[in-house]
């Protein structure tokens, strides 16, 4: 592998989405490409006011060389500032500006991946805001976003503004909710390749250069488990605490200790405001007041009273949250049973900060 040109066709597949969706080779972000025997590294080159996509961009720069390089060939991609270095203000030069008018941001958590947390998410956001509270939702489950299938935004651009010396990213607005999700840079079936570290920075950029406005909630869709992108996230953005998404059966429900023992552990000490049980049990829309406890009964809220923590609400499964999401169209814009669960869920949430 030694032809530079090739290298460059694989790179034009980086799109920057703050730059009209310019790839980065005509944006003159590739600064060099070096070859040895088994390993190609590239240097991006980035202003000294760093790109709010500077993450996505690297992280998309590997995933390029890695789809494309044979597999005996490793892949490197390395960073340069150009122009003036400015000094560092803080570690990974966190601004907490842009979340300063957001009143109360919470993580949506779960110990598990597969119980409906971005569902449960993106319903609860969805009633918060029917509610009439101004509502946003960084979605930072990096690894499997669903926000932008789940609200029907997947083809929407997302833009950016310069503010001063700062560039911000836009939310996309929908529903009364302003969005926002790593799932908006990346192309459609691309798999986010990034190493712990990458995917924490990346995240927060994600979350702390985004212009929210003022908010009353900011709901944080978190990734399922309790690795260390969890623990970065709740040092380093000023979290309140975490509602705890699980479903009945057993396999979940011994994650869920993991979980709130996590957000209790002292080096995090988190407010855990709550259980949320989902797919409770199964209700056929025709028949809405037969339940059939198809994952078992009561699970959540059992773990809740061992664990002494607040079960908030038992979601019922029904097909309709299924084709909502599915369709873009959030179950808690309507009025069937489980509507009204989420509907109950926010205003139990909106109490707690009355």
């Amino acid at each position: 592998m030694n032809d530079e040109h090739e290298i460059m066709t694989f790179l034009r597949e980086v799109r920057h989405p703050g730059k009209q969706d310019r790839d980065i080779v005509d944006l003159g972000m590739v600064h060099g490409v070096e070859f040895s025997a088994d390993k190609v590294t590239v240097t991006l080159a980035f202003p000294k006011r760093r790109d709010p996509l500077s993450e996505y961009l690297i992280g998309s720069t590997r995933a390029a060389l890695i789809r494309h390089l044979p597999s005996n060939v490793k892949s490197e991609v390395k960073t340069i500032v150009v122009d003036e270095v400015t000094p560092k203000k803080k570690p990974l030069d966190l601004d907490l500006e842009e979340i300063g008018n957001i009143r109360h941001i919470i993580g949506i958590a779960s110990g598990k991946g597969g119980v409906g947390k971005s569902t449960v998410a993106v319903n609860l956001a969805c009633a918060l805001a029917r509610m009439g509270f101004k509502v946003g939702l960084a979605d930072a489950d990096v690894y499997g976003p669903s926000i932008p299938t789940m609200t029907n935004t997947e083809n929407e651009a997302i833009s950016a503004e310069k503010d001063g010396d700062r560039e911000l990213i836009i939310p996309l607005e929908k529903y009364g909710v302003k969005w926002m999700s790593v799932g908006y840079f990346a192309q459609k079936g691309q798999a986010l390749i990034w190493r712990g570290p990458m995917a924490c920075n990346a995240l927060k950029q994600m979350i702390l250069q985004v212009r929210w406005g003022e908010l009353d909630f900011l709901l944080i869709d978190m990734p399922p488990g309790t690795g260390d992108i969890h623990i970065s996230l709740v040092q380093d953005i000023p979290v309140e605490g975490a509602i705890i998404v699980t479903t009945p059966q057993a396999v979940a429900l011994s994650d869920v200790e993991k979980g709130v023992d996590m957000f209790r552990n002292p080096n995090v000490n988190k407010t855990i405001f709550g259980i949320v049980e989902n797919m409770a049990w199964f209700t056929p829309e025709a028949h809405p007041d037969e339940k059939y406890y198809i994952f078992g009964k009561d699970g959540g809220r059992n773990m809740a009273d061992e664990l002494g923590i607040e079960l908030l609400a038992q979601i019922p499964l029904v097909q309709g949250i299924r084709e909502s999401g599915d369709s873009g169209e959030p179950s808690a814009l309507g009025n069937r049973p489980d509507s009204l669960a989420f509907l109950e869920l926010a205003g139990k949430i909106a109490a707690i900060f009355k």
